[in-house]
């Protein structure tokens, strides 16, 4: 009987491993992880990868494969022990309107899966995940504040068309799309709701040729390429399903970490750079490497290496994320190849370092809890006695028209904006006409929200493109929801050289940073006791702002109709009561904000 016993223990604890499960740490609930493929050698060396930092990450629950591929490809397909799999009818040509669409495999195979997989019956919660993420921790819905009717999700801030048209057209309830994407932790009864709608609307904007644009889609190429993205927006709106955003789980290798914050899902979509080292997943599109005994990716540079790259230590998380990700898939083509016969390779550094007990210890399971996060913080910033505690989020915005005078500017800006580790996102407030959009082609220069424009007023007629900046970023206030606390506002003609943040500058609630610009002398005359009741709480400030959003959404609007306000006061234009020496109210808008009336005045650092 103890034997017996025994070996029932023994056996538990392999299916514990197998799954992905700590023995002992079983979940109160059950997940289930799927992802979506096709027969491809593209998606073969990715499923590797994704597969080991599963096993890796200790993700709790079963992991399944919706494998999409015609009847032809099967026959020629070497891939089917990669993964749990679950064979999809493919989509990739529609089987109605014989439309190229390979995306929509995605939603396809979900809705297969629900109808003939008994998984699906034996389940609460469902991770959904792409085939190009590693997993650096375990993703559990219910820590992530996920609950029945509010699934978990990541900000994709390019959907601009949840705030346009597009959303008016394919949802009855385009006040409920949300801008989201990557990573989907969901209950299962609301993925069942959810799922024949993702489809549904997948194909509906698909079809949707008139509203392709980039102005309307945010798709850089104009192709209806991100149809499913919106199909899954839009069918979630129809169910009544609101999302639990959290910008903090994922993160594209190359990008800098926010401080304070560990991501535990790396999504390695974009090109990837270290020194003179780069990885671009495109570059692999037909490569053979997961039956290629013995080839691995090129090594990326060690963490010795990386720690001598960079001073800044944020940075250089972001540069330890990016090896991180290259350095788990080579593991796991290591580990598949020995699996399946291929010879012992020969010795390498390289090879010592990917076995070695520090990469083991590097790649630990992270988890997402707030005692982690500050116990890692803590740990890198030996010294300090007080408890640390994760940065507030910022999001950084430049307001710029459809114009090659300001392209070149945002090239310059987007640039030195990687360079100098600016935590969180970027926004470009782009102001445009209708004729301008028809001719621009600068929509991929930046993450861009679009927004009409005021450079002739609509109302007066008056030409001043200035007053594009407070009103885009009241439109962007208003369409855009955001979890960032602070926000950053430049100008197109800057170059960052480091990082601008509001706990370096000691910016707080009602107590927003900027730079001093003396040459606003309207604040010291007559300008300032005809336009504002506080002339004495008038700051001459300008060009970098850092102001807390609540202060933001009580003052934009302010900033816009007192810039109109200034600018129709032609009487005051003259260079000795304004300091504009053209004499011409261009500065209107500057005194547009430093004339703002907030209900407690309050002054610029």
């Amino acid at each position: 009987m103890a034997k017996f016993l025994a070996f029932m223990m023994l056996l538990s604890f392999w299916g514990s491993f197998i799954s992905g499960q700590n023995p002992g740490l079983e979940a109160p609930y059950r997940i289930h992880t799927l992802f979506s493929v096709e027969c491809q050698n593209y998606f073969d060396w990715q499923t590797v990868g994704f597969m080991h930092s599963f096993k890796k990450a200790q993700q709790p629950g079963p992991v399944t494969r919706l494998l999409s591929c015609t009847e032809e490809e099967k026959k020629k397909y070497r891939g089917m022990d990669l993964a749990p799999t679950l064979e999809v009818p493919s989509m990739s040509r529609h089987p109605k309107t014989g439309d190229w669409y390979p995306a929509i495999n995605k939603p396809a195979g979900i809705v297969h899966w629900l109808k003939h997989s008994k998984d699906a019956q034996n389940v609460d919660w469902v991770v959904i995940l792409d085939a190009d993420m590693i997993l650096r921790g375990p993703i559990i819905p219910w820590e992530l504040g996920a609950e029945k009717g509010w699934p978990v999700s990541a900000y994709y801030g390019y959907l601009v068309g949840c705030d346009n048209i597009l959303a008016k057209l394919h949802t009855k309830h385009p006040e409920l799309c949300d801008k989201v994407g990557g990573l989907l932790a969901m209950h299962i009864e609301d993925l069942r709701v959810l799922a024949p709608l993702w489809l549904s609307k997948t194909e509906e904007v698909r079809e949707d040729r008139a509203h392709w644009a980039t102005n309307i889609t945010g798709d850089i190429y104009g192709k209806g390429w991100i149809s499913e993205m919106y199909g899954y927006s839009f069918g979630a709106a129809e169910a009544g399903l609101r999302h639990k955003i959290n910008d903090d789980l994922m993160i594209y290798p190359g990008y800098t970490p926010r401080p304070g914050v560990e991501p535990i899902l790396l999504h390695y979509g974009l090109p990837i750079r270290v020194g003179n080292w780069s990885f671009s997943k495109l570059d692999h599109h037909e490569d053979s490497i997961v039956y290629d005994c013995g080839r691995l990716f090129p090594e990326p540079p060690y963490p010795r290496e990386v720690k001598s790259m960079e001073s800044d230590p944020n940075k250089r998380r972001g540069l330890f994320l990016s090896i991180e990700c290259i350095n788990t898939m080579n593991e796991g083509l290591l580990i598949h190849h020995a699996r399946h016969g291929c010879l012992k390779p020969k010795w390498s550094k390289y090879l010592s370092f990917l076995k070695s007990k520090t990469f083991a210890e590097l790649t630990q399971p992270k988890l997402l809890t707030p005692s982690r996060v500050q116990t890692e913080v803590a740990e890198e910033e030996k010294g300090i006695d007080e408890p640390i505690r994760p940065y507030p989020k910022i999001h950084t915005l430049f307001s710029t028209e459809c114009t090659p005078y300001f392209d070149w500017q945002t090239v310059g800006l987007m640039h030195s904006f990687r360079l100098s580790g600016q935590p969180g996102n970027i926004t470009r407030l782009l102001s445009c006409t209708d004729d301008d959009l028809k001719q621009y082609k600068g929509h991929d220069l930046a993450p861009t929200h679009y927004v009409p424009s005021m450079s002739r007023h609509p109302l007066t007629g008056d030409w001043y493109p200035a007053i594009n900046k407070p009103a885009a970023v009241v439109h962007w206030l208003n369409h855009v929801n955001t979890d960032a606390e602070y926000i950053v506002i430049l100008d197109a003609d800057m170059i960052l050289r480091g990082p601008i943040t509001p706990w370096e500058f000691k910016a707080a609630r009602g107590r927003p940073v900027s730079t001093p610009y003396e040459y606003l002398i309207g604040c010291d005359n007559e300008l300032a006791k005809l336009h504002t009741r506080h002339p004495e709480a008038c700051d001459k400030v300008g060009g970098v702002i850092i102001m807390h959003i609540d202060d933001l959404r009580e003052f934009a609007l302010l900033w816009l109709l007192k810039t109109e306000e200034v600018r129709a006061d032609k009487a005051h234009y003259a260079t000795n009561i304004t300091g504009d020496i053209y004499e011409s109210g261009w500065i209107s808008e500057m005194y547009g904000y430093s004339f703002v009336e907030v209900t407690a005045p309050y002054k610029q650092q």
